[in-house]
């Protein structure tokens, strides 16, 4: 562990980088900034705006840099970071996306995912839910939604629902669940929100007032664990429909708290 300097960013500074479209909404520097300090490294996260035609180039700039020791990947290119990286783990994979890259001394990129991971221990820790034995309904096919639900799959519901607008990705979302989780019990039934104990948003759907909804808000009931992903805005649509019937809500930042050890550790910037 090196001292980190008291007078910022230096030569010596390594560099760790989020990739996004848009950026403004990510809170992973600053939180990142935290890990940093308290372990004394001497390091900073940055924030790399790219859309999708420009993200290989990106990464393959951030392979020749010397300096970059890896970078985390959010909307929307969790799921295109899986053909970038030379190396996945087995959970990035069963999953189909990536969001945190470790860069190699000679330049090679691993990937995983730990999205779901952070969810759960949020969802347990933060909010004292526990998932065993419980029915869960996800909104969502992406990366983070494909995230949780594997994640809620490994810590025992006995019954997943996902929904999303194209039900074809719903679908295969849960053939890939089927394959890794034959026991559990899965639906593609969007308008099943009232029968589940948990309801969770893993689309960007309420990041912008302009959003559609990503469910049924009017079947939401007070028995009911509702979470969102999101976490800029802090409160979103969701959950503010949630907290208006009563039911008990985990927002979006705990889901990135419980987990960004975790990668700062798969990045090599901590042991």
């Amino acid at each position: 562990m090196t001292e980190r300097p008291t007078h910022g960013i230096t030569g010596k500074t390594r560099v760790y980088g989020i990739l996004a479209d848009p950026i403004y909404h990510v809170k992973t520097p600053q939180v990142m900034a935290g890990v940093f300090a308290r372990h004394g490294v001497d390091a900073a996260l940055i924030p790399f705006h790219v859309k999708p035609g420009g993200l290989e180039t990106l990464v393959r700039g951030l392979r020749a840099t010397e300096n970059i020791g890896g970078f985390i990947a959010t909307v929307p290119h969790k799921a295109a970071m899986l053909d970038l990286c030379d190396g996945i783990t087995d959970e990035a994979r069963h999953i189909g996306a990536v969001n945190c890259v470790r860069r190699e001394a000679d330049g090679r990129m691993v990937g995983t995912m730990l999205d779901g991971i952070g969810f759960v221990v949020a969802l347990r820790t933060v909010t004292g839910f526990e998932p065993e034995g419980k029915r869960a309904y996800v909104a969502g096919a992406g990366g983070a939604a494909c995230a949780i639900a594997f994640a809620l799959a490994d810590w025992g519901v006995t019954h997943l629902t996902i929904a999303n607008r194209t039900v074809g990705k719903a679908e295969a979302l849960v053939e890939r669940l089927q394959q890794v989780h034959p026991s559990i019990s899965l639906s593609t039934d969007a308008a099943s929100v009232a029968d589940h104990d948990l309801v969770v948003n893993g689309t960007s759907l309420g990041m912008r007032e302009t959003d559609a909804t990503p469910l049924d808000f009017s079947r939401l009931s007070a028995r009911q664990v509702v979470a969102d992903a999101i976490m800029d805005p802090v409160m979103t649509p969701l959950l503010k429909a949630a907290e208006a019937r009563n039911c008990r809500i985990q927002r979006g930042l705990p889901m990135l708290e419980c987990q960004i050890e975790l990668m700062a550790r798969h990045m090599g910037a901590i042991a």
